[in-house]
């Protein structure tokens, strides 16, 4: 059982060794097809064109960023104030909407192409684009930061990309966020107007009737010729003066009844004498007045400044010459090994024929 364990050790040594011998009888076969594949490795590395990668790295805005925004909001408004989180959700919703990507593949892919290029399909060229611009989570650890990426032959203009974008984006939802302050301002004014405006003909209609009642009761003090209060012990005035209205109104006296009523009829206006109507109308007034200057709001914070990169990311050179030297090599050694045992194969059966 040793001897044929040693035998069989013995024979895939000289197996291996022949093999060795086999691919050095037929090196130059070795060179014949590693030199052109390693050669196609080099051309692609100096004739494909290099690309660059931009980053732009996005974060929420600080409470200050979006503190225009909260004006008119906050407890005893009516408005909830926004949230720090709610004005970021805006921002990376538009910033991943198609609507934002679409216009931007119009008004800056499109235009840095040629007549030729801009022939192809919309949905070929599309798909170019989305390659190029990416929007992706930095980091699992971070689910609040974004990295926006753009790979361009142009490093001046991949650099030039993710910025705009980003600003785009950002535009857009400012816009739709600053619309939906206004409006709702606006609704909480239109209502706080429309409650004034009511407190004011309810006090209207209330001094019609308030008169309505005095005339009716100097007509019952002059029916009984009571011209002034009666007199009344200092036990009971109290509670009889309190009781002067309603049935009791005309107790007053004529006098005082004449002198209310023109006093009423004289009133230019009730506002004064309407609960919280002027805590109202400051309120009316501080909204209609209220602009949010939409450069003092960020919609989003960019982490570190976009520089213009300096060193391609495609292509690998090292990487693709390193590949190409292996397969090249490869493919040698394999149709080394081949010829050498269609040779060996030939001569043998040469040999035999003799």
């Amino acid at each position: 059982m040793r001897n044929e364990r040693e035998r069989l050790s013995s024979s895939d040594e000289i197996d291996l060794i022949e093999l060795v011998q086999g691919v050095w009888r037929q090196k130059t076969w070795v060179g014949l097809v590693a030199v052109p594949v390693i050669a196609l490795g080099l051309a692609y590395v100096m004739l494909v064109s290099p690309v660059y990668e931009a980053k732009l790295y996005i974060q929420p805005p600080s409470q200050n960023e979006i503190a225009q925004l909260n004006y008119g909001r906050g407890e005893g408004t009516g408005l909830a104030p926004l949230s720090v989180k709610e004005v970021y959700g805006i921002y990376l919703k538009t910033l991943q909407s198609e609507a934002v990507r679409d216009k931007f593949f119009r008004t800056a892919f499109l235009p840095m192409l040629t007549e030729e290029e801009r022939g192809d399909s919309r949905d070929v060229l599309y798909a170019q684009f989305n390659n190029m611009l990416k929007i992706t989570l930095a980091g699992k650890d971070m689910p609040d930061r974004y990295v926006l990426t753009a790979s361009l032959e142009d490093p001046r203009l991949a650099a030039t990309w993710v910025s705009n974008y980003a600003e785009m984006a950002a535009e857009r939802a400012k816009s739709e966020l600053l619309s939906g302050a206004r409006s709702d301002i606006s609704i909480m004014a239109d209502n706080l107007d429309q409650q004034i405006r009511a407190a004011r003909a309810t006090a209207s209609n209330q001094r019609v009737d308030q008169i309505a009642q005095l005339k009716e009761a100097l007509r019952v003090a002059r029916s009984i010729g009571l011209e002034k209060p009666p007199i009344i012990s200092d036990t009971l005035s109290n509670e009889v003066s309190a009781g002067m209205s309603g049935a009791l109104t005309y107790m007053r006296g004529t006098k005082a009844l004449e002198a209310e009523i023109a006093n009423l009829e004289s009133r230019s206006s009730n506002d004064p004498f309407i609960q919280n109507l002027r805590e109202k109308q400051e309120k009316l007034s501080f909204l209609r007045t209220l602009k949010v200057d939409p450069s003092l709001v960020a919609m989003y914070q960019q982490d570190g400044a976009v520089s213009q990169p300096d060193k391609p990311v495609k292509p690998r050179k090292a990487i693709i010459m390193l590949l190409s030297a292996l397969v090249g090599v490869g493919l040698g050694v394999l149709v080394a090994l081949g010829r050498d045992m269609w040779c060996r194969r030939r001569g043998g059966s040469a040999g035999e024929l003799s």
